[in-house]
């Protein structure tokens, strides 16, 4: 799991994640916000069970069409 923090550096904060700069910002709020967001939308990722493999062929029989 990533951990994401924030660093003021100057009147910037730069938000990282596993120690990596990321990201720079002006506001602290701004800052924690996007941290909020990442979090949740990761954590709604892991929940999130991905299909298998698509079949190769369609999941409804087509018809051809007529054409005048």
């Amino acid at each position: 799991m990533t951990s994401y923090s924030m660093i003021k550096i100057g009147n910037d904060y730069v938000v990282q994640a596993n120690d990596k700069c990321i990201l720079k910002v002006g506001s602290r709020r701004k800052a924690a916000q996007l941290i909020s967001e990442a979090t949740d939308l990761l954590n709604a990722l892991a929940a999130v069970e991905s299909p298998g493999i698509a079949p190769e062929a369609p999941s409804l029989p087509r018809e051809t069409p007529e054409l005048p």
